[in-house]
C-alpha cells in the first residue's frame, strides 16, 4: 500500500518537473518547483515510515520549512529584483508597489 503511495509520488514528481522545465511563465515554473518540493517531503515521510524511522519525520519537516522559504524569497526576487534594500532611506518607501 506504502509503496504504491510512493510511487504515485514519484509519478507526481515527474510531472512537476515537466512543468517546471516547459512552463509558459515564470510564475508556472516556481509553482511547479514549489510542488516538487512539497512531494520531497511527502516522500521522505513515506520513506521513513517503510524503514521504521520516525525521526525522518523531522527531516521533512525541515524541507518543508527551507522549501517555503526559499519559493518566498525567489518570489521577492522576481518582483521587485532584488532580496532587500540597499539604502536605508528605502525600507520605509512603498510607492513601488
Amino acid at each position: 500500500m506504502f509503496i504504491a503511495a510512493a510511487l504515485a509520488i514519484l509519478i507526481t514528481m515527474a510531472l512537476a518537473m515537466t512543468r517546471a522545465l516547459l512552463g509558459p511563465t515564470v510564475y508556472d515554473r516556481i509553482l511547479a518547483a514549489n510542488m516538487f518540493g512539497t512531494k520531497t517531503v511527502l516522500i521522505i515521510a513515506v520513506l521513513g515510515f517503510l524503514n521504521g524511522r520516525p525521526d525522518f519525520l523531522d527531516i521533512a519537516l525541515v524541507y518543508a520549512l527551507i522549501n517555503f522559504i526559499g519559493v518566498v524569497a525567489v518570489l521577492k526576487f522576481i518582483r521587485y529584483g532584488e532580496l532587500g534594500w540597499a539604502d536605508p532611506e528605502q525600507a520605509g518607501r512603498e510607492d513601488e508597489l
